[in-house]
């Protein structure tokens, strides 16, 4: 039966009611019973001790479950058999300062670290989960059965699953740091994320007082190929690659991007990683259409395929930006973080071409060795455009880089065709 909905006699214009019992937050305090926990719950408004609440972009679909009488108000979360299959942490990187800024790295274990404040009535919710998983690729079980992948029923059984580690982050941002990181002040960044969502989050400047911002935004997935312990040793091989989501290519296998391939590619290559001993780790990241969105790429899709003299790579990143208004808006400042959650200090194995994730990944003091390819082949005809765009634009390869004169020559279908 539907739960039925309390309809509150008055609206409060904050989500706070003075912070009455309200935990204080020391971001990046060495222990978590210094640190404190991160309250994004609803069930008691005087608790809470940050902006915005939990669930990311899904926190929207709660809403309507409440609204739809689906979902009661105060229900809270039976933690039972929920903790992590794998051990992450903690880390030194977690407490060195303004090493972490966009997630919570103490998220996966609340049920434990926080079970006096759990015992005292505080719903405090984990924002961090950690599971086990069999990935089933087509890719993995052809080279299976081409001989370029062996079973080992270890990392990969004989009918092509690859058993992994997984865990689900929600974004949990730490304002102070994420201005620093963006190169702006609290205050701007407070003002401007209050104006650009429509002032859907009053607190972001009325409450300076509360640090702590649970945005509505995808978070990232992270599967690991062997040993998670083994993440954090510098001297184990490390293969890893940084992807950003494409629903188009990665889900349905469209053929104007990379993003598919060097994907499966990079899973491939952490497969033999862990087979010769090392560890691999693929981060996945809720930004699609360099987080510009699913209908701004297929706005820049037509324009790319219906611009006079076709699509061409000498305009690739001007189409983009007519529609967007800039190239890219993935901005990989906050990328490196869930490494360091993951105490990584050295990647053997870069699966990128990127330069925007190599220099943000080093930039943050991370090693990186060799930086691998995806193979040409695996490239689809009509992503020779993608290609060569970025290569000419400066992203890492081995390759050919075509000249001014090349990238004028157009090498994407038409929309018809």
């Amino acid at each position: 039966m539907p739960t039925e909905v309390t309809q509150p006699r008055h609206i409060r214009l904050t989500s706070h009611a003075g912070g009455r019992g309200a935990l204080p937050i020391h971001w990046g305090a060495s222990t978590p019973a210094e640190r404190g926990p991160v309250i994004g719950t609803t069930t008691s408004r005087a608790h809470r001790n940050v902006i915005g609440t939990h669930s990311g972009s899904y926190s929207v679909y709660r809403a309507l479950a409440v609204a739809a009488g689906a979902l009661a108000r105060d229900h809270r979360a039976d933690l039972t058999n929920t903790s992590p299959t794998d051990a992450i942490g903690p880390y030194p990187q977690w407490t060195e300062p303004g090493r972490i800024v966009s997630l919570d790295p103490w998220g996966a274990t609340v049920a434990d670290v926080f079970a006096g404040e759990l015992a005292s009535g505080y719903d405090i919710r984990p924002t961090i989960a950690v599971t086990k998983a069999h990935v089933i690729l087509p890719e993995v079980i052809d080279a299976l059965q081409k001989g370029r992948l062996k079973p080992d029923n270890r990392i990969l059984t004989a009918g092509g699953a690859a058993v992994v580690t997984k865990a689900a982050i929600e974004p949990v941002w730490w304002l102070p740091g994420v201005a620093k990181r963006f190169g702006c002040s609290e205050a701007d960044l407070r003002r401007v994320l209050f104006e650009e969502t429509g002032g859907m989050y009053p607190e972001l400047v009325t409450r300076s007082d509360l640090e702590v911002f649970l945005p509505p935004i995808g978070g990232q997935t992270i599967y690991i190929f062997g040993d998670a312990r083994d993440l954090a040793n510098p001297e184990v091989e490390l293969t890893a690659r940084v992807h950003d989501e494409c629903n188009g290519s990665d889900v349905f296998g469209s053929d104007i991007c990379t993003c598919r391939p060097y994907l499966t590619h990079a899973i491939e290559e952490c497969i033999q990683g862990a087979q010769r001993g090392g560890v691999g780790l693929v981060a996945y990241s809720r930004k699609e259409g360099r987080a510009l969105g699913e209908v701004t790429k297929f706005l820049v899709y037509n324009a790319r395929k219906r611009q006079v003299g076709g699509d061409t790579a000498d305009k690739y990143f001007a189409r983009t930006e007519c529609v967007a208004g800039v190239q890219d808006m993935r901005f990989q400042e906050l990328m490196p973080d869930v490494l360091h959650w993951l105490g990584i200090r050295k990647i053997h194995r870069l699966v990128s071409m990127s330069n925007m994730k190599y220099d943000a990944i080093t930039g943050s003091g991370i090693e990186v060795g060799e930086r691998v390819n995806i193979p040409e082949e695996l490239i689809p005809a009509d992503a020779r455009v993608e290609m060569d765009a970025k290569v000419a634009a400066g992203y890492f390869t081995a390759g050919h880089v075509p000249d001014p004169e090349e990238l004028k020559q157009p090498k994407g279908r038409g929309l018809d065709t």
